[in-house]
C-alpha cells in the first residue's frame, strides 16, 4: 500500500471521519495530531498552504481534507490511489 499521513487535531469531526474512511480501506496511515507537540501545525501549514485539519496526503499527492478524500471514494478513485 502507499503510504498515507493525516494531519489531524483534538475534538475534529472531520479528522475523526477521515480515519474511519481510511479504516474502513484497511489502510495504515501516519497521524501527526497539531494539538499536541508545538509547531506541528504551522509545519502542517508550510508543507499545505491551508489552515484546516484534516489535510491528507495519499503519497506525494496533497489529497487535501475529508471532503476530497470523500469526491475520491464517491468517484471510485481512492482503491486506484491507496494501491499506489
Amino acid at each position: 500500500m502507499t503510504n498515507i499521513l493525516i494531519y489531524t487535531a483534538n475534538r475534529c469531526g472531520y479528522c475523526s471521519m477521515a480515519k474511519h474512511l481510511l479504516d474502513s480501506k484497511n489502510a495504515t496511515y501516519t497521524e501527526i495530531n497539531v494539538d499536541e507537540k508545538e509547531g506541528q501545525r504551522e509545519e502542517m501549514m508550510r508543507k499545505t498552504q491551508r489552515r484546516t485539519v484534516p489535510q491528507i496526503y495519499i503519497g506525494d499527492l496533497h489529497v487535501g481534507g475529508f471532503d476530497d478524500l470523500n469526491a475520491l471514494q464517491k468517484s471510485g478513485k481512492l482503491d486506484a490511489l491507496l494501491s499506489g
